[in-house]
């Protein structure tokens, strides 16, 4: 995977996205095509009084192309990130890692832990947007408000996770209906 360092501009609002939990909160809704997804107009509708601001999006890199399946999650993930590059989306990826014949996604939510505690230290942002149901990343928010960021908690309704609610500064909860209107 390699070593990166992170390095950011100071912005107001700095978003991030676990995009195996997004893509699988969206799914549950029936809203699935992420090469369409806009992640600026996710942006807007969560802080409408923008004015800096960096969205992150943390993902495992599918390399599996042995197989139809594999192929085909390869260049659906290819055509997402295409997405993400042409709305300035900085994306991040872990790997994945297959035992006993299941993939587990491996170095996302440190990689998306780790970017939430530099900011804060660094004061790079005043507002951190968690888009991610991983209550892993716990630890992450608690440092990042003790740090005086404002962290909120991005969820979807039908499926809320309460210990985030109760961690971050503030939360909300999305909608079917809004997410459905937010493809390019």
């Amino acid at each position: 995977m390699g070593v990166f360092v992170f390095f950011m501009k100071k912005v107001d609002s700095l978003f991030l996205v676990d995009g195996s939990n997004f893509y699988r909160k969206l799914k549950s809704l029936g809203l699935k095509n992420l090469s369409r997804f806009n992640f600026n107009q996710l942006a807007l509708l969560l802080n409408p009084d923008l004015t800096s601001y960096q969205i992150n999006y943390y993902v495992g890199a599918v390399k599996d192309r042995d197989t139809k399946k594999g192929e085909r999650l390869y260049r659906k993930q290819q055509s997402m990130l295409a997405n993400l590059k042409k709305q300035n989306v900085k994306y991040f990826l872990g790997y994945l890692l297959k035992t006993e014949g299941h993939y587990h996604e491996k170095g996302v939510d440190v990689k998306l832990a780790v970017d939430m505690v530099t900011t804060a230290y660094e004061k790079k942002a005043k507002k951190i947007f968690l888009i991610s149901s991983d209550t892993d990343i716990l630890p992450a928010v608690r440092i990042a408000r003790s740090k005086g960021v404002i962290v909120i908690y991005v969820g979807f309704k039908h499926q809320v996770s309460r210990a985030l609610i109760h961690a971050c500064s503030k939360y909300v909860l999305l909608t079917k209906k809004e997410l459905k209107n937010l493809s390019l």
